[in-house]
């Protein structure tokens, strides 16, 4: 066989209704549903001969299936989808192509679930972890109206706006934390290698330390004597965060602290409002029922406070109240937000509105971002210049009390 060309085994349908099975060779799967396509025929799966004995080709330490990857691969299943393609051809095309194996796996499984009849947002709720209940829902709403296709190309879409939103915050966050490690470790450079060799100077000089030199000092003999107790410490703490994050006390605290955190929590609190607009816009607009849409909005927020909000509208919606009344106790959403929402309702054009707003906090977010990244860099430098430039001066102090005895 010619290099790049594969054997595909195909089942069509002919112009007589007759259905029949085969072998052919191409390069890809396209070429051969275009050469079944110009016969005639109507493609009802396809895949590739080598392909069906897979083994076990799981890793020894599976590699983990991204979120970006997801949406890459959902972005092909759209493409492919709306031009025809069978979802189990489709499914096949992309396994072939899968460099993940992890992802491969998977998509395997979903390929077997829809060759065995089972509806495909079944298939993806097998996999929470991969596929959030977002994306669950709103392909069980396409398979209801039968635009799996266009469905699939509008939950990329907002996948897309989402991993941008998120890089935003993270290259935002991102500045600090270096910021914090280089002081951390330019600190501990100082204390743990420079200050050791200029102590027995200093007390062999038999004079009088600067406060700010003897409170280094003992940190100094501290960090070098007892540098496990350092780090069992610091370990408990880092398993202390963990800890908390998953306990829901602590991960309630830790939201809470988010939200209210100077210079960052207006960026944190748009970030959630933006996250579950979007959300609300999308599912709405697919003909996902509104009390599901509302509690998929506090899921996808981000935060367990606005989750708790998010559950009491749908809670009120359900009783017969309308989105804005529901809102306007709640300090956590902007009045111009309920203000719209409510001009929306009574206008009956409140998916328009939604849109609207999705797009509004999408711009608030990147502002917000800008605003917090422009004051946390020269904040960020002057700690750095306060903790780096203490120890240095309690290093330096005794030098000068030394030279002016000498002089």
């Amino acid at each position: 066989m010619t290099a790049g060309i594969q054997q595909f085994e195909y089942r069509v349908s002919d112009g007589a209704g007759e259905t029949r099975t085969g072998v052919m060779e191409a390069a890809t799967v396209a070429e051969a549903l275009r050469k079944l396509r110009r016969e005639g025929n109507y493609v009802l799966a396809i895949e590739a001969a080598t392909g069906k004995d897979h083994g076990d080709d799981t890793p020894l330490i599976p590699r983990r299936v991204t979120r970006r990857e997801i949406f890459c691969i959902t972005n092909e299943l759209a493409v492919m989808v709306e031009t025809g393609i069978p979802l189990a051809a489709a499914l096949t095309n992309i396994i072939e192509q899968a460099e993940n194996p992890s992802l491969a796996r998977v998509l395997r499984e979903l390929k077997e679930a829809v060759e065995a009849g089972d509806d495909f947002s079944a298939a993806l709720g097998r996999h929470p972890k991969l596929f959030d209940k977002t994306f669950v829902q709103l392909v069980k709403a396409s398979e209801a109206s039968g635009s799996l296709g266009s469905m699939l190309d509008r939950i990329v879409e907002q996948g897309r706006r989402e991993l941008e939103s998120e890089g935003k915050v993270r290259t935002a966050l991102a500045y600090p934390a270096v910021m914090l490690v280089a002081s951390i470790g330019a600190s501990i450079f100082l204390l743990a290698y420079v200050f050791p060799k200029f102590t027995p100077i200093f007390k062999g000089r038999g004079i009088t330390l600067p406060l700010p030199t003897r409170i280094m000092i003992a940190v100094s003999g501290a960090l070098t004597g007892y540098w496990y107790l350092l780090l069992a410490g610091l370990a408990i703490l880092i398993a202390g965060i963990v800890w908390l994050k998953k306990s829901n006390w602590g991960n309630r605290l830790l939201d809470r602290f988010k939200l209210n955190a100077p210079v960052l929590g207006g960026m944190f609190r748009k970030s959630a409002v933006s996250r579950s607009i979007r959300t609300l816009s999308t599912m709405l607009s697919s003909g996902v029922s509104m009390i599901q849409a509302l509690r998929l909005c506090g899921q996808v927020s981000g935060n367990v406070m606005y989750e708790e909000d998010w559950n009491k509208i749908a809670d009120g919606v359900n009783e017969g109240q309308q989105i804005h009344e529901c809102m306007l106790p709640m300090h956590r959403f902007p009045r111009t937000l309920v203000q719209m929402i409510a001009a929306g309702e009574q206008t009956g054009r409140l998916g328009t509105v939604l849109n609207r707003l999705s797009e509004f906090y999408d711009r608030e977010l990147e502002n917000s971002i800008k605003a917090a990244t422009t004051m946390i860099e020269p904040i960020m430098v002057c700690f750095m210049g306060v903790v780096v430039g203490s120890i240095a001066m309690a290093l330096l102090m005794p030098i000068f009390t030394l030279s002016r005895h000498v002089g």
